[in-house]
């Protein structure tokens, strides 16, 4: 035991000495790779079709769906890790609809909160706890019913932490933080809508041609009666926020959202959406995969993260993505796509023009603007060979099932199904 540990961390330290190409092809039986990726419908919070559906009902049923997906026993599942930020008594939902569902009692359950990126750092600890040789399999989930849970702020600031400029930054609604972005960065507001159209028209695209349908399973939710209150199921199938026949010049006609901060660029169409939705990423060691005869979607191979002044929150991306690449010694123009989050236009614009991305490159099937924010979403490969592909993402675990799957369609090789994507994150 003590010697096949050993083996295990001497692979995880070679990564970090041999960077590149080289090192993000090379495969190894301890490489944490990702098996399996699967998202619920994003739905309009308040009116759309998980608005009747509570948080616990939600896990349960994408634990439920992992289960029957995963094409493994649920036993074989060491540790659960679900990222919220809303969730009242989260720790007490995420356990409970994992036991209901089929989740062994052996199987441990946590919770955690950083914000907007839960998700991704759901699986990051997992993926942590693989390298460490604490476990072999692990679930990452992504979860948030802002319809159940909506954001009132936090609890008043004490007086003494309020004598800090930083900490009542913090404490500012997200708003103020966008328009902070567009003033102190000069983004315009047609910047604005245009990148937000842009994403509208390309989900709408992808829903069109039945994209999304790889990466949605079909999720039982309730339906209430409004005269009775009886609660009927039904399947949902399609994300419900995508506004068909957006375009930039419809955006443009939008009152400002926030007049009352900087120049009021900020609008309901180029901000993204208040969303339910959850999200499950199943990680194991390459080994164990190969051995249950599992299909690989990829490799997760690290995670960056930074902080930053609280006033431009969002402009995180433009920080994490070149620490990840300089991690693993790539370059943007290895990167075959990325996927970054769009609270709002301004900072997505602005990550965009900062790091200089090819624009054809970002959030290709549409993001967070056209098909919602629940607050909880990196990754790489290679290009040179139809297998190999790169890929980037900055925020969280709907981020991963959605880019693991424009990734199977680049070039038409759906059929190669990520055979060796690897997967830093930020």
């Amino acid at each position: 035991m003590a010697v096949e540990r050993v083996k295990q961390v001497a692979s995880h330290l070679a990564f970090g000495s041999v960077k590149g190409r080289e090192a993000l092809l090379r495969k190894s039986p301890e490489d944490v790779v990702i098996t399996l990726a699967i998202r619920s419908p994003l739905c309009k919070a308040k009116r759309g079709g998980l608005k009747d559906t509570k948080s616990d009902e939600i896990l349960y049923e994408m634990f439920k769906q992992t289960i029957a997906r995963s094409s493994i026993d649920p036993a074989l599942i060491q540790d659960v890790t679900v990222g919220t930020v809303l969730t009242a008594g989260a720790p007490y939902q995420a356990r409970n609809a994992a036991l209901a569902a089929g989740i062994p009692d052996t199987t441990p359950v946590q919770t955690i909160n950083r914000w907007c990126s839960s998700g991704l750092m759901a699986v990051t600890d997992i993926s942590n706890k693989i390298k460490a040789g604490q476990i072999e399999v692990g679930l990452a989930v992504g979860m948030e019913s802002m319809t159940d849970n909506p954001d009132r702020g936090g609890p008043p600031m004490s007086d003494i932490v309020k004598e800090s400029q930083l900490a009542r930054d913090a404490a500012m609604p997200m708003g103020w933080t966008s328009e902070n972005v567009a003033e102190d960065f000069n983004i315009s507001r047609e910047d604005m809508d245009e990148f937000a159209a842009l994403s509208f028209q390309r989900a709408e695209k992808a829903d069109k041609e039945g994209v999304f349908a790889s990466e949605i399973v079909p999720f039982t939710a309730y339906v209430k009666d409004a005269g009775t209150g009886e609660r009927t199921t039904k399947v949902l199938t399609k994300d419900d926020g995508i506004r068909y026949g957006t375009t930039k010049e419809s955006l443009l006609k939008i009152k400002a959202a926030f007049p009352q901060w900087g120049k009021g660029h900020t609008t309901g169409g180029n901000a993204s959406q208040i969303t339910d939705g959850v999200a499950a990423v199943l990680l194991m060691t390459r080994k164990k995969a190969e051995q249950h005869g599992l299909k690989i979607l990829a490799k997760h191979v690290t995670t960056s993260v930074t902080g930053l002044a609280p006033r431009i929150m969002g402009i995180g991306p433009s920080i994490a993505i070149p620490m990840v690449l300089e991690a693993t010694g790539l370059t943007k123009d290895d990167v075959d796509l990325f996927e970054i989050n769009e609270a709002f236009a301004s900072m997505y614009v602005y990550c965009v023009r900062k790091l200089g991305l090819d624009v054809n490159k970002v959030n290709v099937h549409g993001g967070a603007i056209a098909l919602g924010h629940p607050l909880d979403k990196f990754l790489l490969s290679y290009p040179r060979r139809d297998t190999d592909r790169i890929q980037i993402r900055c925020t969280g675990a709907r981020q991963i099932a959605t880019g693991l799957n424009a990734l199977s369609r680049r070039n038409g090789k759906v059929e190669h199904l990520y055979k060796d994507h690897v997967v830093p994150s930020c």
